[in-house]
């Protein structure tokens, strides 16, 4: 059986996914508190490491060289609204790229994976 990131489109294809998604995220009047002091170097870091993370992820053979996601993310006061928010832009990332609805679903099952350990109000 053929890998998620391979039925994805492999590395371009995930990072345009991400291309998409950061400037939503980054845009939102809820969200966009978590970008508003970070200059542009350190967002396309974020964003490279963004692509490690899921191309690695769904069996890429990138290597993810970032912190998890719990840490990465602790303190930051993410809460359920913040979560709704992020998963309203998913969704529309992913409707813009018309991810087949198996690989979609499966896409959907690994972020609310991580849930968890990102949302801690």
């Amino acid at each position: 059986m053929t890998t998620l990131y391979h039925r994805l489109g492999g590395y371009d294809a995930i990072s345009a996914v991400a291309e998409n998604l950061l400037p939503r995220l980054q845009g939102d009047a809820r969200l966009g508190r978590f970008w508003a002091h970070r200059g542009e170097d350190g967002i396309n870091r974020e964003k490279q490491l963004l692509v490690d993370f899921l191309c690695a992820s769904s069996g890429g053979p990138m290597y993810y060289t970032g912190r998890d996601m719990k840490t990465t993310h602790k303190g930051m006061k993410i809460d359920e609204a913040d979560w709704s928010a992020f998963f309203a832009h998913l969704n529309a990332t992913l409707d813009a790229f018309q991810l087949p609805r198996t690989e979609r679903d499966e896409v959907i099952a690994f972020v609310l994976s991580l849930k968890a350990d990102i949302v801690e109000a």
